[in-house]
């Protein structure tokens, strides 16, 4: 019996289904349990990756309070725990690590160990793996301890680039700069870093009190036109 064109039509789309059908049975035959197997692996990578992001924030959390037992032992007057203090000084966190680093080398100043703080210091800034802040302020510090042993021109050489307007270390920095530049017998370079100081805001009141007075001795104007009577 002849096929009409609607049962044509029907028959063909059987006969596609049937061998789609039979290609999918073929395929997941021969791909199945890769796939499955893909799957998994990306289930259990899924699952390590949550894991990892609740480790690594329960260890953060975990140092970050250790950390601040030890700041607050160390700016308390105390002398923190030898070996909590080294753990913190190998933490992951570069953030940690450094300040553990600078309260370790605060606390061989503070008992007298000069020698082993300048080291430090200087080996913080001269490790790059930590940011350009705390190298600086090593630097400072290592610069702070020797003073008075080193040439002015070397505490210059030094801090120069940090002891300008602006910068976040100026205060400290401009002042050892300042004060080398009168060993050095130059007060016009002195006078003008001492006045810059007493006229920065960013600059701790301490310093800018000091700046203010030795600009003063050296004839420099040190008051900030900027701020009016009694708002300084």
């Amino acid at each position: 019996m002849a096929l009409t064109p609607q049962n044509t039509e029907v028959f063909m789309r059987e006969v596609d289904e049937a061998v789609r059908h039979d290609q999918l049975i073929t395929f997941w035959q021969r791909f199945g349990r890769w796939i499955v197997a893909l799957v998994i692996l990306g289930l259990v990578a899924f699952g390590g990756w949550l894991y990892w992001q609740h480790y690594s924030k329960t260890q953060s959390q975990a140092v970050s309070e250790e950390m601040d037992k030890v700041i607050v032992t160390a700016t308390g007057g105390g002398t923190p725990d030898a070996k909590q203090l080294d753990a913190l000084t190998n933490a992951n966190q570069p953030g940690f690590r450094a300040s553990a680093l600078l309260v370790k080398a605060g606390v061989a100043s503070k008992k007298g160990d000069t020698k082993t703080a300048v080291a430090a210091y200087k080996a913080m800034a001269a490790d790059t793996s930590l940011d350009e802040p705390y190298r600086d302020l090593a630097l400072i510090r290592q610069t702070a301890l020797e003073f008075e042993t080193l040439q002015p021109q070397q505490v210059v050489d030094r801090l120069k680039p940090l002891a300008v307007e602006g910068a976040p270390w100026f205060g400290s920095a401009g002042e050892m700069v300042a004060i080398a530049y009168m060993k050095m017998r130059k007060p016009d370079l002195a006078g003008p870093m001492f006045a810059a100081m007493a006229k920065d805001g960013s600059v701790p009141q301490s310093i800018r009190s000091r700046a203010r007075q030795m600009a003063g001795l050296l004839g420099v104007d040190a008051v900030d036109t900027s701020v009016g009577p009694g708002q300084e």
